[in-house]
């Protein structure tokens, strides 16, 4: 875990190559097909697909479930491989599909299984760590249904007046939330106003946890100046990349303004540019600047878990982790 721009993916393919890991990406956003230089994911592999760096080795894929809620039926996909490192949960959900944390739990808990039947490590890799902790405390996640009705009418409203509402109804929730997502924000509200909050994670002992499996819970430690230039510093390599045209691209396909712009951050502000509502320069100081916030938010959440352990440099982590396996 860790703060974005931070380094886990890179850390974690480290470990996967060292200790003979697959990781298990707990990301929000990348979830979601073709949405890739804004969310961060790994590059893939050459035989993998569009996203290519010939440093990577060719490996042959295997097939693996997607998304499998009530209403779908499974079926085969490629697995995402990156530097010879299999990647799961990443492409699993179209753009717009609802996708939620009770989904992420289900089937990561079932790629949990699948490595260890294959004498694998299983690492769980991202930022969304309320989705992390949902594994690791092993909560139960009621099944809240998605009220069209609710939705529409939250829709109107701006990001900041759903962060008021959802502060109102649930603080907790509201202080670890991304405040310019709103398609979080929505969904938060949706659940407070079944259950009267967002279920809160009970974070205790490992040791007295009734879970399945033992987890080292391990986040990387980067001081607030340094970080604050490596997102700059990513930022510009996404530019560079084109971010720009992969959002553009995106609507072509039929994505609409509004679900990138309630998706937040890189896709939320790009959107307003592309349409001209702000200009270059305005888009990427608040892009900039939301981005810093949001790694604010996430270092609050992480703080809270007293069973992470707190390492800045990969060596630590290594060591680390080889005690936690013997």
């Amino acid at each position: 875990m860790g703060p974005t721009a931070s380094g886990k993916s890179e850390v974690a393919i480290k470990l996967a190559k060292k200790f003979g890991g697959e990781i298990i990406s707990a990301d929000s956003r990348q979830i979601y097909k073709s949405l890739d230089i804004g969310s961060g994911k790994v590059r893939k592999d050459p035989a993998e697909g569009k996203i290519q760096d010939t440093r990577y080795k060719i490996q042959k894929t295997f097939n693996i479930q997607t998304l499998n809620s009530k209403k779908q039926n499974s079926k085969n996909t490629k697995d995402f491989y990156s530097d010879g490192i299999p990647h799961h949960l990443i492409d699993v959900a179209k753009p717009q599909e609802d996708f939620n944390v009770s989904h992420f739990k289900k089937l990561a808990q079932e790629k949990i299984g699948e490595i260890l039947s294959r004498k694998k490590v299983p690492i769980i890799c991202g930022g969304t760590a309320f989705w992390i902790d949902t594994l690791t405390k092993n909560s139960n996640i009621p099944e809240v249904a998605p009220n069209e009705k609710l939705r529409a009418r939250l829709a109107k409203k701006s990001v900041e007046q759903l962060f008021t509402q959802l502060k109102k109804l649930d603080p907790v929730r509201a202080s670890d939330i991304d405040g310019q997502n709103k398609v979080r924000l929505i969904r938060a509200i949706e659940i407070c106003k079944v259950l009267g909050k967002v279920p809160k994670i009970q974070v205790t002992s490992n040791q007295k946890l009734v879970t399945k499996y033992n987890f080292l819970e391990i986040s990387i430690e980067v001081p607030r100046e340094i970080l604050n230039e490596k997102i700059k510093k990513r930022l510009a390599e996404r530019f560079s990349e084109g971010m720009l045209a992969e959002v553009a691209n995106l609507h072509k396909k039929g994505i609409s303004w509004k679900w990138m712009e309630r998706i937040g951050l890189e896709y939320r502000w790009i959107s307003l540019f592309l349409r001209q509502k702000i200009s270059e320069t305005e888009m990427q100081e608040k892009l900039y600047f939301a981005i810093i916030h949001y790694a604010k938010r996430q270092m609050t959440w992480l703080k809270r878990n007293k069973n992470i352990i707190w390492h800045s440099d990969y060596k630590s982590i290594r060591k680390e982790v080889q005690k936690f396996l013997e």
